[in-house]
């Protein structure tokens, strides 16, 4: 008799010290995202849990499945039912130590997935534009996107680009219609749906600037803009965005900013370093800045840091 739906997630942890080897790969993939493991097929689970196909089927078996599919539907439901809506792997049930792990093995999870999946020709169009861009317009709803936006405005503030986050609905309309052709329109929504950004996207794009999305790939806002910073998070706007997405959308934003002011070139630098200076005058003596620039004192990596 299989377990019951609306507890299937808590057996999977109950039992996991009890599973063979190899089983207990596939429960640790499951517990550890079991919204992705829901929706994965048998080759996807097989291969992120390192395991044979026939594994799957049988660890679904061994829970009193008669197939794969059944235990997927099942999976799903108990997520929905049992998953804890605080953060996208953890149950209801965890430990303070089970909650920790899976919170720092998500972020981690999510930079590898970024470093896999991030355009290079996208970042080096994006920014060549904003190199010769006369205005960005940073643009969000949202405590979560609005974070990030704000955050992509003041560092590009540093850098002496013209730049406003704005995130009033009726403001984004009155940028977009003033961007123009030199203009970019850059848009952070997690969900990528919301009819306020759509607009704005919509509306700068017929006025001829740039539309940048950082957004989930296959959104309606994806679809409109010109270029896409592809992040995936969560579709649903009433789930909570996760500290993966946090981190992942942050370091995007420093590769654009790094990649940035290597292509402004001296101005930018010489404009960095005395803002470091600044710091210093007010006690803030950190070694947060490792030098790119033609003035003699480079980094290994060819690459800066700024505090934040």
């Amino acid at each position: 008799m299989p377990i019951t739906a609306s507890n299937l997630l808590q057996e999977l942890q109950e039992r996991l010290p009890s599973l063979s080897p190899s089983q207990g790969l596939v429960a640790r993939v499951i517990l550890a995202d079991p919204q992705a493991a829901a929706v994965n097929t048998v080759e996807e689970l097989a291969k992120r849990a390192g395991v044979s196909m026939p594994t799957i089927v049988r660890t679904c078996r061994s829970f009193g499945y008669a197939s794969v599919r059944d235990f997927m539907v099942a999976l799903a439901q108990s997520y929905a039912t049992y998953g804890s809506h605080l953060h996208r792997s953890v149950l209801a049930t965890d430990s303070t130590a089970d909650v920790s792990s899976k919170v720092i093995h998500g972020a981690m999870a999510s930079l590898r997935e970024l470093g896999q999946s991030l355009d290079a020709k996208v970042i080096d169009e994006i920014t060549d534009r904003m190199a010769k861009a006369e205005r960005i317009d940073c643009y969000s709803v949202g405590s979560s996107s609005t974070f990030i936006a704000n955050e992509l405005q003041s560092r590009l503030f540093r850098l002496r680009v013209p730049s406003n986050a704005i995130f009033d609905a009726h403001q984004q309309l009155v940028s977009a219609s003033t961007l123009g052709p030199r203009g970019i329109a850059f848009i952070v929504s997690h969900v990528g749906r919301m009819p306020y950004t759509l607009d704005a996207a919509r509306y700068a794009r017929a006025h001829g600037a740039t539309v940048v999305a950082m957004t989930h790939p296959g959104t309606p806002l994806a679809e409109v803009a010109d270029l896409v910073l592809a992040v995936a998070g969560p579709q649903d706007p009433l789930r909570p965005v996760g500290t993966e997405t946090h981190i992942a959308h942050l370091v995007i934003i420093e590769i654009l900013i790094v990649r940035l002011a290597q292509k402004l070139g001296p101005v930018a630098i010489h404009d960095l370093q005395h803002f470091k200076q600044l710091m210093h005058a007010y006690g803030f003596e950190g070694n947060g800045f490792s030098n790119v620039g033609d003035n003699g004192d480079k980094s290994g990596d060819g690459t800066q840091s700024y505090p934040s």
